[in-house]
């Protein structure tokens, strides 16, 4: 008896011990029957006293020209209910959708949200609204200078000067060919201009931007060509070698990545090769970290379904040094979930 004793307090302990790893501290859905019939592509942000906000777009479905971007709080203990916060309406008979909200919070403490106006993302532009009082209030929505998108799925960052690098990219109308490339502007949003990236020969969009060093950064993208793929820079984004796959799996489907405080890198991704249909392979959702960009790590899994959407992540780090994702559930709700990583 003993000895099964002994098994059986070993066999606890190692079971309590690998659940006590996992650095999941929260995961649930940020609403309850939403006013809207499919959402998707989130967005997160920190606010003072370490409150959060959240966007998405919202509507019938993707493309419908109902879409909005919609808003939500947290004040840490519960979300607040979902609230219209954009559209794409230009005049009493004209409407667009809108896509891809982007919410970023300068050091300066001004707030922007950015996103896409337009019938597909191969037609639209972008608009941005800026708040001085946390989202309170909003201004009204400006266009971008021309030629400008502003962030297309992720966030950008702000360099040590105060610039704002955007990463974003572009779908052409003939022939549906992918493009990446960067813009530039002052604190403000103001003085804009591109960075074009000339060596992508791959053909891929939505870049999240990573940094190891004052000067060195990395870009990660989705592909058509079931991987992540990457590329660098060696002069604080002004230019970027050639793309390289990386050895993390993309179905075809956006991913986000941010660097810590640490220096480590955290990147949330679907692990699994496309399929048929574009949906194959959203099924299951993990985060990686690596040290170095070229070597990854899967720390946890976030879903894994054998049916369903769980795409679209976003990933900022808080100043309490906690991890925050946001991603579409199902396309009915988006989830939220907070990492303790280590």
């Amino acid at each position: 008896m003993r000895i099964q004793h002994l098994i059986f307090l070993f066999c606890f302990f190692a079971l309590k011990n690998s659940f006590s790893q996992s650095p999941i501290i929260k995961k649930e859905n940020i609403f309850e029957n939403p006013p809207f019939a499919e959402c998707h592509a989130s967005t997160i942000v920190e606010l003072a006293n370490n409150k959060m906000m959240a966007a998405w777009f919202g509507g019938t479905r993707e493309s419908n020209p109902d879409v909005c971007i919609w808003i939500a709080r947290y004040d840490g203990k519960q979300w607040s209910k979902p609230e219209k916060v954009a559209d794409g309406i230009i005049n009493d008979n004209l409407r667009y959708p809108t896509w891809n909200p982007v919410l970023f919070k300068t050091k300066e403490g001004k707030l922007f949200l950015f996103y896409k106006v337009g019938k597909s993302p191969r037609e639209w532009w972008g608009e941005v609204k800026t708040s001085t009082d946390d989202g309170a209030t909003w201004s009204k929505a400006e266009k971008l200078p021309q030629d400008m998108l502003g962030p297309i799925k992720n966030k950008p960052v702000q360099l040590a000067n105060g610039d704002i690098l955007y990463p974003t990219s572009t779908e052409s109308k003939v022939g549906n060919k992918w493009h990446i490339h960067l813009e530039k502007s002052d604190k403000d949003a103001k003085n804009w201009h591109m960075i074009p990236i000339e060596c992508d020969t791959f053909g891929v969009i939505q870049p999240s931007i990573l940094r190891y060093s004052d000067t060195k950064l990395q870009l990660l993208c989705r592909s058509k060509q079931n991987y992540v793929v990457q590329t660098w820079s060696n002069d604080n984004g002004q230019t970027w070698g050639p793309l390289q796959l990386t050895n993390l799996p993309n179905p075809n489907s956006g991913t986000d990545a941010v660097t810590l405080k640490n220096g480590l890198q955290v990147l949330v991704y679907n692990p699994l090769r496309k399929g048929k249909e574009w949906s194959n392979g959203r099924q299951k959702l993990n985060v990686a970290v690596s040290s170095d960009g070229s070597n990854w790590k899967d720390i946890c899994v976030l879903e894994d379904e054998k049916k369903g959407e769980f795409s679209y992540p976003a990933i900022i780090q808080s100043s309490d040094g906690r991890v925050h994702i946001t991603y579409t559930n199902d396309r009915k709700n988006v989830r939220y979930v907070v990492l303790d990583i280590k």
